[in-house]
């Protein structure tokens, strides 16, 4: 199963996503990252973060969703259209959901305050990507992984 997380930038909340994943998710499983319009770089404090949370950051990259190395079998954008944000739309065969998390990049204020707004898109998405990863997969259609998907996005803090 391949998951792509996916937003404009490609250097905060889906380079979180796609390391968290990776890190919680059973063999087998494996999530990448993309943007529509990649920023180039990684954001630095998504680095000390997955770095203090323990995971593996060797060759994170800022990446466009016109190189990915595998098909995805489900794209969750993470774009905050609550904020006004525009997600890219993925055009391919993949199952589809919406997970909106506040662009930390964006964030303002001290050092702690804009950690913290770091630290609260990565509990999000790893609330949700544990949420995902405890659905009863392999009896559930693709309806009602979408329906699940759906709902994780809307109800998982």
């Amino acid at each position: 199963m391949n998951i792509l997380f996916l937003c404009t930038g490609n250097s905060c909340r889906s380079i979180l996503g796609e390391v968290t994943f990776n890190h919680l998710a059973p063999e087998g499983w494996r999530a990448m990252s993309a943007g529509s319009q990649p920023a180039g770089y990684v954001h630095p404090r998504s680095i000390a973060l997955l770095a203090r949370e323990g995971m593996k950051i060797d060759g994170l990259s800022s990446k466009s969703w016109d190189a990915l190395p595998a098909t995805p079998d489900i794209v969750i954008t993470v774009c905050a259209s609550a904020a006004g944000e525009t997600c890219p739309a993925y055009l391919g065969p993949a199952l589809r959901t919406h997970w909106g998390v506040e662009d930390p990049a964006h964030a303002t204020g001290t050092d702690s305050e804009i950690d913290a707004a770091f630290m609260a898109a990565y509990a999000t998405l790893r609330a949700r990507i544990a949420a995902l990863l405890a659905l009863p997969l392999a009896s559930m259609d693709r309806r009602e992984l979408k329906a699940e998907l759906d709902r994780i996005g809307r109800e998982v803090f």
